[in-house]
């Protein structure tokens, strides 16, 4: 997770041991049995009942890593021994390693980029074609940049983490590297046409760092300046101006935020006519941000609400999406709508603003994504968590004209690209059981046409889809999706997965994953994602319903779900299964100890579980806006309340979760998974915990990585369902 939700993604699993190392305590032996439940004996505490395990805490600790590489060597001899676990991991790799997977584009300078990693590239090469040739049936690529070897030849796992190059002069830009996948990562300047680094050009040193382009020779940086001048979420509050060729002792200040706040960043709005605006955004909270712009005369406060994303310009108007109402100049905007702004107004007076109105959603409506093309904007909505997209045009008299792209209904669509200099763009459309199509849009005219398409990647044949609802606690219509096979019998006896996150309005709607396709669906599992409160699919109330104290709400629509799964005689605690990650590995953790007797596998992803310290654990001072404060009271006594750590329990019977982290999550970090095995072993429960090396906040630094893991996730799914 990260303050800036335009990107998130996640994954899991975990296993039981026993251990005596270095002074570690001795832990339970692991155990196995696919219907075993252990009752958990009363676990110890330190002194005065402090935590006994905060020394897990230390994330690259010599005491800690020995912990977890004792439990990595217990647990992977089960998971892999387990007959099933060769032929998924080989179906895994055949997925993530196939040939006919979609090269997603990215447009800059005139041409088609895309990175792409393969069993050949593990770490992956960036590389670039024609337009023309991309949308050709056999692309001819260029490689630009390397990874493998870049890694090779600076003796390091570089990973590479992304481009950011200068708007008026595409082929100029930041390339960022990280070690091993975690978010912190070096900046170094990159030439297209040549495809080499600059010689003597920027280059940031490796920090939890951004920059932006003001001008090709001055850069906008958000970085420590000082050793530890973070704010207390690990992120730079301290902004300053780079030109080229100057040291980093040289960078003047251009704008300072405070330690209490998350992250203070700047950024650059551009439109197809060349309009330009330098903002910073300074992040109060996760979800709150007072906006500024920069000018020749220094920086002006901009009277924006607090809870609003800037999401681009066309034609000299600023997007604005709503996270709140905004009542202005005697109109009223509502939560989740679009609003424009003209940009010459908001440089001559940025205290005074007149939006006009865009999009505003139905009451079963969000909108998904927002881009912008040369003279378009491109705009996806979520209806009753089925995607449709639009083209907006701007009129003359302020207002703006939509059109409805004819793609395929009930599917997820999502806008992969655009450019500000044509009105193309691609726009991917996939769903549970079918492949992913990447369109070709021409926004000028609407005319789409197929550019890519996934080709199967597993029998969908015997499988269908349905969306249902389950009624909550409080009464609210909870709406899911299931994917069964065709003559599923109603006999409880069906191998269930159930899936949801629920948290920073983060929406979960239809995806095709041949991951889950061939190692679950094809034989013979069923699959359901729950859209709880938490989420965002139908808009920022969904979310706000289910915020800080509130948050009770979402574990209550997850087991809703479930409740309705097992009333419809579609499967039973037996069968049952549940899965989620980082904010849904939280989820997973509560379900496992509000409702130990309802599922017989909990698959628990890098996640957050010690909800008493989480502020004090990597970034998790960035999500109080999220789960509250434990330095509020009332706050504390609900986080106290649900906390997953804090309320494993004597004497009750709790089914053998399968837990797995990274090393290098530099995000939630590992130290939750961690703990929380630790607890469980000292209470002789039996459990799995597995923790990835390398990766970061996902489940490996590259998709050989990522496809084990996938296999021993499934893998403890099989053994705990199937059989």
């Amino acid at each position: 997770m990260t303050r800036f939700t335009r990107s998130l993604g996640i994954a899991a699993l975990i296993a039981a041991c026993a251990l005596v190392a270095r002074g570690i305590p001795a832990v339970a032996a692991l155990t196995g049995g696919a219907n075993q439940t252990t009752v958990a004996k009363a676990p110890p505490t330190g002194p005065n009942g402090s935590d006994p395990f905060l020394w897990l805490e230390s994330q690259t600790g010599a005491r800690a890593m020995a912990w977890v590489h004792a439990q990595n060597a217990r647990t992977l001899p089960v998971l892999e021994g387990d007959a099933h676990f060769k032929p998924l991991y080989a179906d895994a790799l055949k997925v993530v390693d196939a040939k006919g997977r979609i090269p997603y584009p990215s447009q800059l300078d005139g041409a088609i980029y895309n990175f792409w990693q393969d069993a050949t590239h593990v770490q992956g090469i960036w590389r670039r074609t024609t337009v023309a040739s991309y949308e050709s049936a056999h692309p001819q690529w260029t490689t630009v940049l390397d990874m493998d070897a870049l890694s090779k030849s600076e003796n390091a796992h570089i990973v590479f983490r992304g481009a950011s190059c200068d708007d008026a002069n595409e082929s100029d830009c930041l390339i960022q590297l990280s070690n091993g996948g975690e978010d912190a990562a070096t900046y170094r300047e990159f030439d297209l046409k040549s495809s080499q680094f600059v010689k003597g050009g920027f280059e940031l040193p490796r920090a939890k760092q951004d920059a932006t382009w003001l001008d090709s020779n001055t850069l906008l940086v958000s970085r420590p300046w000082m050793p530890g001048e973070l704010t207390k979420s690990g992120y730079a509050y301290d902004i300053r101006s780079l030109k080229r060729g100057e040291p980093l002792s040289s960078a003047t200040e251009v704008f300072k935020g405070e330690p209490s706040d998350v992250s203070v960043q700047a950024f650059t709005l551009r439109d197809g006519d060349g309009h330009r605006l330098t903002m910073i955004d300074r992040g109060v909270t996760f979800f709150t941000a007072k906006y500024f712009l920069v000018t020749d005369a220094g920086v002006k406060p901009v009277a924006l609400p607090e809870k609003v994303a800037l999401d681009g310009m066309v034609d000299g108007k600023v997007i604005v999406s709503l996270n709140q109402d905004w009542n202005v100049n005697g109109k009223r905007f509502t939560q989740g709508s679009l609003v424009a702004l003209d940009a010459t107004a908001l440089q001559a007076d940025p205290t005074h603003l007149a939006p006009t109105l865009i999009f505003a959603p139905g009451p079963r409506q969000s909108v998904d994504g927002v881009s912008a093309t040369k003279s378009k904007l491109l705009v996806t909505i979520y209806d009753n968590v089925r995607g449709r997209a639009f083209v907006y045009t701007p009129n003359a008299d302020g207002s703006w004209s939509a059109k409805h792209l004819a793609l395929p209904d009930d599917s997820t669509i999502e806008i992969a690209d655009s450019s500000l200099h044509n009105e193309r763009a691609y726009l991917a459309v996939t769903g549970f059981l079918t492949p992913t199509t990447l369109w070709s849009l021409d926004a000028t005219t609407d005319t789409l046409a197929v550019a890519k398409s996934l080709p199967a990647q597993f029998d969908a044949s015997n499988d269908v889809v349905e969306q249902h609802e389950a009624t909550s606690k409080d009464g609210t219509k909870v709406p899911y999706f299931i994917v069964h096979p065709k003559h599923m019998k109603l006999d409880g006896a069906n191998p269930t997965v159930l899936y949801a996150y629920g948290g920073f309005q983060v929406s979960l709607t239809p995806t095709y994953s041949g991951t889950l396709g061939k190692l679950w669906l094809q034989r013979g599992g069923v699959y359901v994602l729950a859209n709880i409160r938490g989420g965002g699919e139908f808009g920022p109330a969904w979310h706000e319903a289910a915020m800080t104290v509130h948050r009770q709400r979402a574990y209550d629509d997850f087991y809703a779900v479930a409740q309705d799964l097992i009333a419809r005689k579609i499967t039973s605690p037996r069968r049952l299964g549940i899965q989620g990650g980082s904010n849904g590995g939280l989820l997973m953790g509560v379900e496992f100890t509000e409702h130990p007797n309802e599922w017989n596998a909990v698959d628990i992803q890098v996640p957050l579980l010690d909800m008493l310290r989480f502020e004090k654990i990597d970034a998790g001072a960035s999500w109080v806006g999220e789960y509250g404060s434990v330095t509020n009271p009332v706050q504390r006594a609900f986080l106290a309340k649900i906390s997953p750590y804090n309320n494993l329990r004597a004497g009750v019977a709790y089914p053998e979760p399968f837990i797995w982290t990274t090393t290098k999550d530099d995000r939630v970090g590992p130290q939750h998974a961690r703990k929380f095995a630790a607890k469980l072993a000292a209470m002789h429960v039996p459990y799995l915990f597995y923790e990835v090396t390398e990766g970061g906040h996902g489940a490996g630094a590259n998709p050989k990585e990522a496809a084990h893991t996938s296999a021993l996730e499934w893998t403890y799914f099989t053994m705990k369902l199937m059989e």
